[in-house]
């Protein structure tokens, strides 16, 4: 049987409630006039992004600086000085940043398997966090995340912004609404041209400036390589997921949200290196998995090198009903209507519902300044429940993605067990739940 959004949210013991209690750590109230005093931990890609969103709002002010790259913090000093007058502190640890009591909240945009350990020392040291998607690089992982989460009733926004765009708004309206009729199978893709072959390079001595010790942190030792770091570290699985997990939470999490579904009863994957057999990365450049939820099935497909995705875009979220499909992604949203059978070869029966014409996005609205607006506000109020992608929320897409992972690991159709909170007696696939911290470095309580 399928696993509700609001059976989850009732049921579940890692589920998040939105509190507004604090139990330890420093407590603030906000008025008009307080400033927001922001630290960023891990700036190379999006926590810059999402560091310039936040500081587009006046009464934001990043006074901390967090990166094992030297010529990383030197460049966004430079970045930040063309913002701000103040000269933000810097660090390379970043324990060091979270015991500066002035710092209201903090963005962690670091690679994945550094986001639980952070996220986690973070609320508990009374900071506010923005945390980079996925949310973490284990299933366990996100659990003791949302439980650090709850047992701080600290603000913690993920950056999967689509949930802030209209357009996705008013796809989850339609899908609501019932006008499609029943919804029997919901797809979601990423097809990504741009992406090459990750070129074969030898291991090397750290660049001058990069403690790499740090960067590893909990990930297992290895030799410093030039493909494992910046960016390209998604590709593999010591640090991330590779496509499922990175683009993957964006489409589950919009899929998942309109369908009110939470965990899925089965899943089973197949795919492969198979554009780029013999490049570097590990994980797979091509990729189906199949998400049964009860009453409907959700697709996953992502390929890098090709743009040709369903329905014409590379990327996207289509809800498949009766009456018509819903197609929708960054650009906007169409309904594809479907027609009453009227004899082989003819197209002139009746429609079933009312098509809906592609409606775009509004290109005057940056989506990633209304995610952190929508932050800046709840961090105001206190109040986790504003959120429009609360870690529960970044949870279950991210654990989701990682099934979808665990089955091309396996090779085999997995089952989940809600109750048990894993898959039942495969060991296999059980294993691949947990998460083990390397160099030293403890994983968090949950």
């Amino acid at each position: 049987m399928m696993i509700r959004r609001r059976e989850f949210l009732s049921q579940s013991s890692y589920a998040l409630a939105a509190s507004t209690v604090l139990p330890f750590g420093l407590i603030k109230r906000y008025s008009t006039l307080d400033r927001i005093q922001i630290g960023v931990i891990g700036c190379n890609g999006m926590g810059w992004s999402d560091v310039s969103s936040l500081l587009k709002n006046p009464e934001v002010d990043l006074v901390a600086i967090c990166d094992v790259d030297q010529s990383v913090i030197q460049k966004r000093l430079q970045d930040y000085s063309a913002m701000r007058p103040n000269i933000p502190k810097t660090y390379t640890d970043y324990r060091e940043l979270l015991n500066d009591s002035s710092i209201d909240a903090v963005v962690i945009g670091t690679p994945d398997h550094w986001h639980c350990k952070m996220m986690v020392d973070a609320v508990e040291s009374g900071k506010h966090v923005y945390v980079e998607k996925p949310i973490a690089n284990t299933i366990e992982e996100c659990r003791i995340m949302l439980a650090a989460a709850k047992r701080t009733g600290k603000v913690v926004q993920v950056g999967q912004w689509q949930r802030s765009g209209a357009q996705y708004k008013k796809a989850i309206e339609i899908v609501n609404s019932g006008d499609l009729g029943k919804i029997r199978l919901v797809k979601t893709w990423a097809y990504q041209g741009w992406m090459k072959p990750v070129k074969i390079q030898p291991d090397t001595r750290p660049p001058e400036g990069v403690d790499y010790k740090m960067w590893l942190g909990p990930a297992r030792l290895r030799p410093f390589n030039p493909n494992r770091f910046h960016f390209n570290f998604r590709w593999f699985w010591d640090y991330a997921g590779g496509l499922m997990t990175d683009w993957g939470v964006h489409e589950i999490d919009i899929a998942l949200y309109a369908m009110g579904a939470v965990a899925p009863v089965s899943v089973m994957a197949s795919g492969g290196k198979l554009a780029y057999p013999n490049d570097a990365s590990e994980t797979p450049d091509t990729l189906q998995a199949v998400f049964n939820y009860g009453d409907f099935s959700m697709l996953w497909e992502h390929a890098t090198g090709i743009d040709g995705g369903p329905y014409g875009r590379t990327e996207g979220i289509a809800f498949i009903g009766n009456n018509g499909t819903l197609v929708v992604n960054r650009d906007g949203y169409e309904v594809i209507t479907e027609r009453e059978f009227a004899g082989w070869g003819r197209k002139d029966g009746a429609k079933k519902m009312k098509s809906i014409d592609f409606v775009p996005n509004d290109p005057d609205v940056n989506i990633l300044q209304v995610h952190t607006e929508n932050f800046i506000a709840a961090v105001r109020t206190n109040n986790a429940s504003l959120l429009n992608t609360p870690i529960e929320s970044g949870s279950i897409a991210a654990i989701n993605a990682q099934m979808g992972n665990i089955a091309y690991k396996t090779g085999q159709k997995i089952y989940w067990d809600e109750d048990k909170h894993n898959f039942g007696d495969d060991e296999q696939a059980n294993q691949l739940i947990k998460s083990v911290y390397h160099n030293g470095w403890e994983k968090p309580r949950g």
